[in-house]
C-alpha cells in the first residue's frame, strides 16, 4: 500500500485544532482523512510539545544560544587573524626601518 501524500501544515493544524476543541476525535479524523490514528496522535503530541516549548522560551533560547556560540567562535577566529596580521605588519615595518633608516613609516 502506497504512503499517502504529505498534508500541508495548515491541514494538519486544522485537524489537530478540531480534535483539541472537541469537534472531532482522533479516530474520526483518521477515518475522514484516510490517515492512521497514530499519525494524528503524533501530530497532536508535536503540537502540544511545540506550544509548551514556545511558552517556556526553550526553543528560542536554544536557537539563540547556538547562534551566539557560532558568532563567538567567528569573533575568536577573526581576532586571531587580526593579531597575526598585526605581528606581520610589525615585522614588515621593522625590516623596512632597518633597510631604510632615514624613512619614517607611521
Amino acid at each position: 500500500m502506497a504512503r499517502p501524500p504529505a498534508l500541508p501544515v495548515e491541514d494538519k493544524l486544522h485537524i489537530v485544532l478540531s480534535i483539541l476543541a472537541g469537534e472531532s476525535t482522533i479516530a474520526a479524523a483518521a477515518r475522514k482523512h484516510g490517515l492512521s490514528e497514530q499519525t494524528i496522535g503524533n501530530w497532536k503530541k508535536q503540537f502540544i510539545q511545540g506550544g509548551r516549548e514556545g511558552l517556556s522560551g526553550t526553543a528560542r533560547t536554544e536557537r539563540a544560544s547556538a547562534r551566539e556560540t557560532a558568532l563567538k567562535a567567528e569573533i575568536d577566529n577573526l581576532r586571531a587573524a587580526l593579531d597575526e596580521v598585526r605581528v606581520q605588519l610589525r615585522v614588515w615595518m621593522n625590516s623596512e626601518e632597518q633597510a631604510f633608516p632615514s624613512r619614517t613609516l607611521r
